[in-house]
């Protein structure tokens, strides 16, 4: 395996500390069962509930997790860290310690002196220190002493295994009963579970073969559903079930036209002569709030056919020294699992700017977020969506992080119509009972949510008096409001005007109208 001969490289390294961070411990043991085996090193693990232990033996059972045979450490004080550290250092010679959620003892100054001292000790007694647990903060001390280990998620020749042994296992715990495996949604299957852990994966793969002592076509979305909810559950992404398609959405021709010509790349697996991957890393929509943004991501997503990914940058931010930078890191790795799928940034500047203290978090995060999107090669694409450019600093937008900025101003009179039209039609109202066009012409300066809100407003109004809902009850409703456009007219037309010739406008701008309302507010 891969992963085995990555952490036996490790073991050779001159690094006499590694830190590996992951939820799959028993996955983990048994990988460094094999490394020490094959480098001739005993292998200790230390835990404050079983103290000191030595593994030993051969496999007792073929089937995962694997058991060994443990020789506890006779020592009483074996449990306590100060006491196993000093006795580490005075007769333990080649051989791997792996300490168990030792990272809480950090903070204790004599724990952190042993534990160095340990580490100084190792390359001239042939030894390797492993912390393993689910999350480690490395005090400064030990930092240059340590190197990280990133456990890579099973392949896809790993997963058929899986599937493989659990459909092995239960024919023989369930010699009366057939396993019917259609191997069409086997392959699917398969392909879904890329980018879950070793545990998992095996959950859900007994999951699907238990419920109906099968694996068929309708195994594929619970195992979609239940892949997206792993990768929610830290809070910073969540999958988004509402999606729609940009049939759905009136105007933005122009970005529709864009994407329609980048879709095979932007969803190819394909790589160019220098092996890099011909793909687009995405766009940001800027523009006036209200008038579609988010909707568009969210069909974008629909278009493409797939997952919509939110990232909600307030959750990444940490009290404690180096967690935001590890938060935007997992996240943005759980993205690229994904993958294909687009990740979508919303509010963007309030985004960067929602973490900004003392520590440096926000900085870095930036940072990590720059070079992540510059070096992008996953299929994951990005949607950012914003309000005020001014907040965004220049290398977050150019080229070779985003591929085009695109302007969504308010909508044109043709567009407002098909506002309209989709808005009542949401609602089961038929269209052409109303005159658009009148109604259009008197919502000039109206974002789409404004339209919306007045068409529901009005209908409040008409059911509340027991009358039809009708043109001029709607155009009463915007009568009786002012729109974004005039209550923020003079920053509204300062955006227009840095995107006029910075931009690609989402619509043709098909007539006049959506400006009037804009530059008589600013004169």
């Amino acid at each position: 395996m891969m992963d085995t001969d990555s952490l036996e490289a490790h073991i050779y390294s001159a690094f006499p500390i590694i830190k590996i961070e992951t939820d799959e411990e028993p996955r983990l043991l048994d990988q460094l069962r094999g490394v020490s085996r094959r480098t001739h090193r005993a292998l200790k693990t230390w835990s404050v509930a079983s103290g000191l232990q030595t593994l030993e033996g051969d496999r007792t059972t073929k089937n995962y997790p694997y058991t060994w045979a443990i020789k506890a450490d006779d020592d009483s004080e074996s449990h306590d860290p100060e006491a196993v550290l000093e006795k580490l250092s005075s007769d333990t010679e080649n051989t791997i310690v792996v300490l168990l959620d030792f990272h809480p003892f950090l903070t204790n100054p004599r724990v952190l002196r042993l534990l160095k001292e340990l580490a100084f000790e190792c390359d001239d007694k042939k030894n390797k220190l492993i912390l393993l647990s689910h999350a480690i903060t490395v005090p400064d001390e030990i930092a240059r002493l340590t190197q990280m280990y990133e456990v890579s998620l099973p392949s896809v020749v790993e997963i058929a295994k899986l599937v493989d042994q659990e459909a092995a296992l239960f024919k023989i715990k369930r010699k009366d009963e057939t396993l019917a495996i259609d191997q069409t949604a086997k392959s699917l299957l398969i392909n879904n579970l890329v980018g879950v852990n070793t545990s998992d994966a095996l959950r859900l793969i007994r999951n699907a073969i238990y419920v109906d002592n099968a694996i068929t076509a309708s195994d594929v979305p619970e195992i979609k559903k239940a892949k997206y909810d792993l990768i929610s559950h830290s809070g910073a992404l969540t999958y988004e079930y509402d999606t729609s398609s940009f049939e759905n959405i009136g105007g933005f021709v122009n970005l529709k036209s864009w994407v329609s010509k980048r879709q095979k790349a932007i969803l190819s697996t394909s790589v160019d002569a220098s092996g890099n991957k011909d793909r687009p890393k995405g766009i940001l929509l800027l523009g006036v709030q209200g008038c579609g943004k988010s909707l568009a991501a969210r069909a974008l997503s629909g278009q493409l056919g797939v997952p919509l990914i939110r990232l909600d940058f307030g959750s990444l931010f940490n009290k404690y020294v180096g967690e935001s930078e590890k938060n935007i890191r997992e996240a943005l790795h759980s993205a690229e699992v994904m993958s294909p799928c687009v990740l979508w940034i919303d509010e963007l500047e309030k985004s960067i700017t929602s973490g900004s203290d003392d520590t440096g978090a926000s900085s870095r995060i930036l940072s990590y977020l720059l070079n992540w999107m510059q070096e992008n090669r996953s299929g994951t694409f990005v949607v950012a969506t914003a309000n005020d450019i001014t907040a965004l600093p220049p290398e977050l937008i150019r080229k070779g992080r985003i591929d085009e900025i695109f302007f969504v101003d308010l909508p044109s009179r043709t567009i407002r119509i098909d506002i309209m039209r989709s808005v009542l039609q949401k609602r089961g109202i038929d269209p052409a009972l109303f005159d658009l066009a009148r109604i259009a012409r008197e919502c000039d300066g109206f974002s789409g949510a404004e339209i919306e809100q007045a068409v529901v407003a009005s209908l409040y109004h008409t059911e509340y008096i027991d009358a039809p809902l009708c043109a001029d009850s709607i155009i009463h409703e915007m009568q009786q409001t002012q729109p974004l456009s005039v209550v923020r007219a003079e920053s509204i037309a300062a955006l227009r005007h840095w995107a006029a010739d910075r931009t690609v406008p989402v619509d043709e701008n098909d007539d006049s109208d959506k400006s009037e309302t804009v530059g008589r507010q600013a004169a």
